[in-house]
């Protein structure tokens, strides 16, 4: 792969300042990080409803509920393709408040989806609408950060998505105990009502108009380019995609798994959200870590115990589904280490990238996220009832996540924590 262009070396410094703002650095962080969570709130507060919907709908195949969850990462991950240039060319605000609009449209339309296709429709819809709060989250952290400070922040943004999934199991749990699970779409869109309003009166433009970017074919063909040749950000990327296939697929199962599989029940959400607590702890350790040791020691430290501790999982459960304190202890272990690896990576496939930092969050979302969705997918299509079935594709997309490390990396792992050279 070729080195970067000169105007990628250029923009390794922020393009805006937040002291110029009239926000401080606490709110802005707070916002992106709200932003980032409209998209774990998406994913995760309607898993306790998939027995009412997969009842309502007539679904005679049990995993065919878990298109709910994949139709709206397709739909996330595509469109950021379009968020990103139109981004760099128009400013943040803008598109962000149109695709927050579209979310909020779209969790509606799923309320009244007349038949699961349609819902299915209407999931891949938010999900489009939702990519505008993805990308320019991430944008808005490249345009006002780099380097470790850049990873420390992207960990704290990363902290409360983490902690969304610690309530949103059991807000959703709550209104299918005391509403109908049509609610649980229209809980989505007033949360996202009123990120928006906050958004809208103190999100400051990030993209100063002097660092925006024609938007022609020839713009945008040089920027994918761009990111499409640098080793970095590539196999960065790659890896992300291929890491959250364990996640997104751990997603797809983890409803029958704990609630059907362990015998939970109602009882799921307590055992999903006391994970997620501990990743959210991870994710703000890594906040504080990263400034002292680096990204790539913390993340590709923590990857290698993470392909350690699945593939033990595999070997434990390859004869029947281990007990379940067994099992939760294992995930229990391995699941935090999301927080010392997801921000990292994401921070150092952006780092070479700061002038285009719009479209370089599209390009690295939509590889990540369409990516991880379709090795979620596999993952949880293949599901059986059986832990091991979930262990082996955790080790498979792990160990191929640490091979595009290492091809990142030209095979030299623990850096400094400094830029690589492409």
């Amino acid at each position: 792969m070729s080195a970067p262009a000169p105007a990628a070396q250029h923009a390794q410094q922020p393009v805006f300042a937040l002291e110029s703002a009239k926000v401080a650095r606490p709110e802005f962080i707070a916002m992106v990080a709200m932003l980032m969570a409209l998209n774990a709130l998406a994913m995760d507060v309607m898993l306790p409803a998939f027995p009412a919907m997969r009842a309502a709908y007539g679904l005679e195949n049990d995993n065919a509920i878990q298109y709910v969850l994949s139709s709206y990462l397709i739909g996330f991950g595509v469109s950021q393709l379009f968020f990103g240039p139109i981004s760099d060319r128009f400013g943040r605000r803008a598109p962000l408040f149109i695709g927050m609009g579209a979310y909020m449209v779209f969790a509606i339309a799923g309320a009244f989806a007349p038949s699961f296709e349609m819902l299915l429709v209407a999931r891949f819809l938010q999900g489009v609408g939702a990519a505008g709060t993805r990308v320019i989250a991430l944008a808005s952290v490249r345009d006002t950060h780099s380097g470790r400070a850049m990873a420390a922040t992207m960990s704290l943004v990363m902290m409360v998505f983490m902690v969304v999934p610690v309530f949103a199991p059991l807000l959703g749990q709550l209104i299918v105990i005391f509403a109908d699970w049509h609610m649980v779409f229209v809980f989505m869109a007033a949360i996202c009502a009123v990120v928006l309003v906050w958004c809208l009166m103190r999100m400051p433009e990030t993209l100063p108009a002097k660092f925006r970017r024609p938007l022609t074919m020839a713009s945008v063909y040089a920027s994918f380019k761009m990111i499409l040749t640098n080793r970095t950000s590539f196999f960065y990327a790659l890896a992300t995609a291929f890491f959250f296939g364990s996640l997104f697929g751990f997603l797809n199962v983890a409803q029958p798994l704990y609630g059907e599989v362990y015998g939970l029940g109602e009882y799921f959400a307590v055992a999903f959200g006391s994970v997620a607590i501990l990743m959210a702890g991870s994710s703000f350790a890594n906040s504080r870590l990263v400034v002292k040791y680096g990204q790539r020691r913390l993340s590709h430290g923590a990857l290698i115990a993470f392909c350690v501790m699945v593939i033990v999982m595999a070997l434990v459960s390859l004869p029947g589904n281990p007990p379940f304190w067994l099992f939760f202890l294992m995930i229990a272990v391995t699941m935090p280490l999301f927080g010392l690896i997801g921000a990292n990576l994401n921070s150092l496939a952006l780092e070479p990238m700061g002038q285009i930092a719009g479209t370089a969050s599209s390009v690295l979302g939509f590889m990540q996220t369409v990516g991880g969705a379709l090795a979620g997918a596999v993952i949880g299509q293949f599901y059986n009832g059986t832990v091991f079935t979930l262990a082996a594709g955790f080790s498979t997309v792990a160990l191929i996540a640490l091979g595009c490390v290492l091809v990142a990396e030209k095979g030299k792992l623990f850096g400094s924590g400094l830029p690589a050279k492409a």
